[in-house]
């Protein structure tokens, strides 16, 4: 939210200047706006008027990637302002709004601290001075950079605030814009059910003021946006059809009728979104040129290109006029954009010179502004064109470059350009994957080396902190990692499955050995479709040949190739970095025709190798944190064999105890603020999801989602040297019909801060998990055992009784993280 402020001296030409600002034509803004400044010093005008003009020339400069400027700009302001010494009112709203100004390019540059900082002094002086506009503005934007730090409560607090000030705020039009604002900055974090809920009010708000067209139009557009991030794509249709009614022909319009097109084609109803093209068109040829209307003209080029030849000659029609649009008004990013989707074009028509050539020149004008999040899909694109002419080194090279641009981007990935249709699988993730192709598949009839396949499993181990850092939105695993080179790990072996498309691949790490690699010759679809059944034959109470079979093809793809130097190298634990839905079936389970995996082998998971503080846990201070509900809350039914399984711990090892109305957020918050827990165990109802705000766990007052957690548990860091080393999550389940559910516990494992995890994949409510879990923490406090030792143990005595050989009684249990 950005105000204009007035300033005196050459106001034509500023107010220009903001015109022009306002449609997205940022560059001739930015020449109007130099000769505004000219003319202020020429005729010595008030340093504050030249300070506003420089203040609004950084803006522009940051819209057009032009950081060096846009700093220049910005200090220069600054420095006036403070030499003026700020005392009148006037004087300090130009204070405040430049230092908006820079927390806007801090946070653009990845200083996240910084513009938090700025952007708190700016809110003080708004605070200050009463201006209420302000001060909304600059709270939305301390929001996002609290977000990008992985301060949620904060964030969520800071949200909290602003929704109470407009929700008092007597002017309607600033509460209408500022909820809209909220509803859309609520999507961007992630939390996608309250940004429905301030989005409703919203529109609530408007139609009950009789509020213009325009704003009905971008609120119903806002929340067409927030049903798709949902995954409610009917909804999302039905807003975007309002949108499209009740908008003018204009912006709004053509973005909520292009949305409607991406969805229609996403449904396979082809033929309506020809219609509604067809309809669109000539409002589109009527826009005039702005960002906007530009990145409008690539989603549409992009949704249409699935529309066969037609929509290939439309699609490129469109990218010409965006790439013709892009250089008259001077923006290289969107003429960046519109080349790099033009070269992709030729790409799938196969024109392989053509696409090289454009996407070279996107590339080119993406690295000369900087542009990492535009230039690592260029370097991509070129990747693919160069592997498709069977150039491979000169592929895996590009490849390279394309992963390094997006390693150093983690963190502003989740803040990414939402005016270009973005999604993690579909823009990040095959990155990745067709990398580690390349590199596991060098040329015909040429095997990987060691620094390949050290690569690949590089590789893998950052697509998995990038897929978490995506279900956070923000970069949560930073300066906390210890390489297992750096582990004693001597009797465990590391196992690497990676899922391609025609493959399964996988990478074995023996110790003081080098890597190992092999390959099942299955495809994806099939890998997504065995995994899914054996899952399902694993939960159900009795045991089918079927899934027997089902385990054994597992096993057969990552354990049976590589038998012989297993049991020749006498490791005791089997360690998995397991990829997509591999994640949700348990590897104990895995069967060789005669045992399970877990009879001959501990077995661990981790994330990624690059672990949380790897040291053996310390049995004689084993102090533990119960928490457990035995009751009906909140719509989940009741869990009377938790009573059995708090008894169990308690008999185990000391035990503070929380049960039932005791068992409150606060109580669990009070408890680990006071006492040094090593272990905190939670036996209630809990959900892990591919969404952050759909994983939690259930407490008396309510239930805590994952970020919530976070917050809790690490609090304690500040009060206590010593991290907790284990936590327990049992009665909890992977959501169902979610095949990336897993991700959500590998993300309440990362996040909570502790060395270990132990979770079961789905919930257990009967004799059998108070059994496992009181023999784990028998076996824990009483023998001098690793943490995936005590838990094998554990499922062994329950396999061996046979009313409870079956897996679904012993399986369930996964840890993760350090096994030591």
């Amino acid at each position: 939210m950005l105000g204009w402020g007035r300033v005196t001296a050459t106001s034509s030409l500023i107010q220009q200047g903001q015109e022009l600002y306002q449609v997205e034509r940022f560059a001739e803004a930015v020449d109007i706006w130099q000769q505004a400044l000219k003319v202020e010093k020429s005729q010595s005008g008030s340093q504050f008027s030249q300070a506003m003009v420089l203040n609004y020339l950084s803006l522009a400069y940051q819209q057009l990637g032009k950081w060096q400027e846009a700093t220049v700009a910005i200090n220069s302001s600054l420095d006036l302002i403070q030499k003026s010494q700020p005392t009148t009112q006037p004087a300090k709203l130009t204070l405040a709004q430049a230092l908006n100004t820079l927390g806007s390019l801090q946070l653009a540059q990845g200083k996240a601290e910084e513009a938090l900082n700025t952007w708190q002094q700016a809110t003080a002086i708004y605070s200050a001075t009463g201006n209420i506009q302000g001060k909304i503005g600059s709270l939305v934007n301390q929001a996002q950079a609290q977000q990008a730090l992985g301060l949620y409560l904060q964030a969520r607090k800071t949200l909290t605030e602003l929704e109470q000030a407009l929700l008092q705020q007597p002017e309607q039009q600033l509460q209408i814009t500022g909820l809209r604002s909220l509803g859309n900055v609520l999507r961007l974090v992630g939390a996608n059910n309250d940004s429905q809920r301030v989005l409703q009010r919203n529109l609530e708000i408007i139609n009950k003021a009789n509020g213009s067209k325009q704003e009905l139009s971008a609120t119903l557009l806002s929340l067409g946006n927030t049903a798709y991030a949902q995954g409610d794509r009917t909804s999302a249709l039905k807003y975007y059809e309002q949108a499209a009614i009740n908008a003018p022909a204009n912006i709004t319009q053509i973005q909520a009728q292009i949305n409607q097109i991406y969805l229609l084609i996403a449904t396979g109803e082809a033929q309506k979104a020809e219609n509604l093209w067809r309809q669109l068109q000539p409002n589109l040829a009527n826009l005039s040129p702005s960002r906007s209307a530009i990145y409008a003209r690539i989603n549409l080029a992009k949704s249409l290109l699935k529309l066969g030849n037609q929509g290939k000659s439309d699609s490129a029609r469109l990218l010409a006029k965006a790439i013709q649009q892009a250089k008259s008004l001077n923006d290289q990013k969107a003429q960046s954009y519109a080349l790099g989707y033009l070269g992709g074009m030729y790409e799938q028509t196969q024109q392989w010179s053509n696409a090289q050539e454009l996407t070279a020149q996107a590339l080119q004008l993406a690295q000369a502004i900087n542009a990492a999040d535009v230039a690592y899909q260029w370097q991509w694109q070129l990747g693919r064109i160069l592997k498709s002419q069977g150039a491979i080194k000169k592929a895996t090279a590009a490849y390279e470059v394309a992963f390094t641009t997006l390693t150093s981007l983690r963190s502003d990935l989740v803040a990414i350009n939402s005016d270009i249709q973005f999604s993690f699988r579909e823009a990040v993730e095959p990155v990745y994957r067709e990398y580690v192709e390349l590199l596991l598949n060098p040329g015909v009839d040429l095997e990987p080396t060691q620094e390949q396949l050290k690569q690949a499993r590089q590789v893998m181990e950052s697509l998995q902190l990038a897929e978490l850092d995506n279900f956070f939105r923000s970069a949560c695993l930073q300066g906390q990692i210890v390489p297992i080179e750096q582990i004693q790990q001597s009797s465990a072996a590391v196992i690497y499955p990676i899922i391609l498309q025609d493959k399964l691949e996988v990478i074995l790490s023996l110790p003081q050995q080098p890597l190992r690699h092999y390959a099942a010759k299955v495809s994806q679809t099939e890998v997504d479709n065995i995994v899914e059944q054996l899952r399902e034959n694993l939960e159900k109470p009795f045991t089918t040949p079927e899934g027997k079979d089902l385990a054994a093809k597992v096993y057969d793809w990552l354990i049976r190739p590589v038998e012989t130097q297993l049991s020749q190298s006498q490791v005791k634990t089997l360690v998995f970095v397991l990829d997509g839905a591999l994640r949700n079936v348990p590897m104990a389970a895995l069967y060789d025709g005669k045992q399970y995996l877990i009879e001959k082998y501990s077995i661990a998971l981790t994330p990624g190798l690059e672990l949380l503080g790897p040291k053996p846990l310390r049995q004689s201070k084993l102090k533990t944190l119960v928490a457990g509900l035995t009751e009906a809350r909140h719509g989940f039914n009741s869990l009377p064999n938790v009573a059995d399984e708090l008894k169990a711990v308690e008999s185990e090892v000391p035990s503070e105890v929380l049960l039932n109305q005791t068992f409150t957020s606060t109580a669990l918050q009070k408890q680990l603020d006071s006492l040094p827990f090593s272990v905190v165990h939670l036996a209630t109802h809990g959900q892990f999801s591919s969404n952050a705000e759909e994983t939690f766990v259930l407490a008396w007052d309510k239930p805590v989602k994952v970020n919530e957690l976070k917050d809790l548990l690490r609090r304690r860091d500040e009060i206590s040297p010593e991290p907790i080393e284990l936590l327990v999550l049992s009665a909890c389940e992977t959501a169902a019909g979610d095949k990336r559910a897993a991700l959500g516990l590998a993300g309440v494992a990362i996040q909570a801060g502790a060395r270990s995890t132990l979770a079961s994949l789905w919930s257990l409510d009967d004799e059998s998990g108070a059994r496992l879990v009181g023999q784990f923490y028998k076996e824990l406090a009483t023998k001098q055992v690793t943490k995936a030792e005590a838990l094998r143990l554990a499922q062994l005595s329950l396999l061996k009784d046979p009313d409870y050989r079956h897996p679904l009684h012993w399986a369930a249990y996964v840890l993760l993280g350090n096994w030591l």
